[in-house]
């Protein structure tokens, strides 16, 4: 019998809230970062830096599960559950033990570690649960990725008369949630193959295959940059407001330019039914692509043309991301499909940090004008691999 038709239909929905919600860890502090740099005294470079902190614990958490290949050997939605506690816990810490910058970073840090928990993993029960159609599966699950990481800016928006701890406890309450449902509704997919062996090298036996390798690097040229994107649009608003004296909301704004991302994720996942995910990921990437190349003349349009590109931008620029999840998942070894998507998303989170911490040293020299111009090379590279992906006709299925 078909096992794709035999799946109920509430498990994607409950993969993709879970999915959202664990995720909507991951930009929470940046949510109230104005007010953290208020509470403790800190300093403009605040933002880059616990972007920063989040990501280099992502990376941490990432390359520690794909080493001991945790989402191959043990039960994947346990997994995800103890990582969403844990990150909820972390999440939460800052609101109750911060005395400073050192301990906000550390709580950010930790609460990215086991981030690697939740995103990769969610795609890995997705892969698990929809053999077919894996495109569009995960087209809704990085979808609920993208909301979940905007979600602290509309929280905050909304919240404006609350002490800024109360995003972080309503984050964090959300975060578990998730973890709970996906555990007890979803379990663990059809379709999961029996837990692999630990081996030191299946991480570089992996890397060895071509296809694989090919899919790796578009995806890395993507994240150069999708989250200096994201973890600059506030500092973007605030600098078209400053020249041009408008008043544009920056919480409701950086939630809509971000949020339409998830947009971008599902209609990318129903379109790769038709041309293959590769060919998606290729159109939106281009996309994004011309828009880091045009980035210093949005600031010489009106307001509304202004806000367009930037959403046309924050559509594009995630729009790519879970047709590359696809492609790697397509051409992992199948017992190592779990390991695949987390090193590979140890490895790009770890070039976010490069992209990140770039844009927040330069942007005083620069001016926040001219800075998305350095995010243009990863996008260059990702379509010269993805290229000699599809040149290949690799990965051209539904």
């Amino acid at each position: 019998m078909d096992v794709q038709a035999k799946i109920p239909g509430y498990i994607l929905p409950v993969i993709v809230f879970a999915q959202f919600a664990g995720t909507s860890l991951w930009f929470a502090g940046n949510a109230v970062v104005r007010d953290l740099q208020d509470a403790f005294g800190l300093g403009a470079e605040t933002v880059g830096d616990i972007t920063a902190a989040v990501q280099l614990g992502f990376i941490t958490g990432t390359f520690f599960f794909a080493l001991l290949s945790i989402a191959d050997r043990f039960s994947p939605s346990r997994v995800f559950l103890f990582s969403a506690v844990m990150g909820a816990f972390f999440n939460l810490c800052v609101s109750l033990f911060t005395g400073g910058l050192f301990s906000l970073l550390l709580f950010r840090f930790l609460t990215g570690f086991f981030l690697a928990g939740i995103y990769p993993v969610g795609m890995k029960i997705s892969s698990d649960w929809y053999a077919k159609g894996l495109g569009k599966a995960l087209g809704y699950l990085v979808g609920a990725l993208v909301l979940g990481t905007a979600f602290p800016h509309l929280l905050r928006e909304y919240t404006q008369g609350l002490p800024w701890k109360a995003v972080l406890w309503a984050t964090s309450a959300v975060a578990l949630s998730g973890g709970v449902l996906l555990y007890i509704l979803v379990g663990d997919g059809p379709n999961r193959r029996p837990g692999a062996q630990f081996e030191w090298n299946a991480i570089p036996k992996i890397f060895r295959y071509q296809p694989f390798r090919l899919a790796a690097f578009g995806y890395f040229g993507h994240m150069w940059e999708l989250y200096a994107f994201w973890a600059f649009v506030p500092a973007l608003l605030a600098a078209y407001n400053a020249l041009h004296g408008t008043e544009i909301g920056i919480s409701l704004w950086s939630f809509a330019i971000i949020g339409i991302g998830g947009l971008g994720c599902v209609a990318g996942g129903y379109y790769s039914q038709e041309v293959g995910s590769a060919r998606v990921a290729f159109g939106m990437l281009f996309t994004s692509g011309l828009m880091c190349l045009a980035s210093p003349l949005l600031f010489l349009l009106p307001p509304f043309l202004f806000l367009a590109f930037l959403l046309l931008w924050g559509f594009a620029v995630v729009g790519d991301s879970p047709q590359f999840s696809t492609v790697v998942a397509r051409t992992a070894p199948p017992h190592y499909i779990g390991t695949g998507l987390t090193i590979v998303n140890s490895i790009g989170f770890a070039i976010t940090i490069g992209s990140i911490q770039l844009l927040n040293n330069v942007r005083d020299i620069m001016g926040n004008e001219y800075i998305f111009l350095l995010l243009l090379p990863g996008p260059l590279f990702g379509l010269y691999a993805l290229w000699q992906l599809v040149a290949k006709g690799v990965e051209m299925r539904p």
